[in-house]
């Protein structure tokens, strides 16, 4: 899967949230200072060169929607991540969260949950 740049990640999400939008209404969608109309949808057609998107044509407007999923990004993200800055190891992921961040003891207790559960299951 294409990586996207962070500006095409912010667009998707607002795709993957409305469903399906026009360009004015993903204008629209955005904080102030809102991004140009051109702007949006020079993205939104490159996302949908890259597959990311589709398009419904009424006339000469299009509404587009997402194609690939939000937890199909996501997934390849984290492999991507994982394997260009942990040596595709999970373990140093996971020690790297659980030592940067401030995991409560409930957090910590969920995440050895997840983990046994998966050890029972192979």
């Amino acid at each position: 899967m294409n990586k996207l740049t962070r500006k095409e990640e912010e667009l998707m999400k607002i795709l993957w949230e409305m469903k399906e939008a026009f360009v004015k209404d993903m204008v629209e969608f955005y904080p102030d200072p809102k991004p140009h109309y051109n702007t949006i949808s020079s993205l939104v057609r490159l996302l949908e060169e890259k597959g990311f998107v589709g398009h419904k044509a009424y006339g000469n407007t299009h509404q587009y929607f997402p194609i690939v999923d939000m937890k199909e990004y996501r997934k390849s993200f984290i492999k991507n991540v994982v394997k260009d800055y942990f040596d595709n190891s999970y373990k140093q992921t996971v020690s790297l969260f659980i030592e940067e961040q401030n995991l409560s003891k409930e957090d910590l207790d969920e995440l050895m949950e997840l983990i046994q559960s998966k050890k029972e299951n192979l």
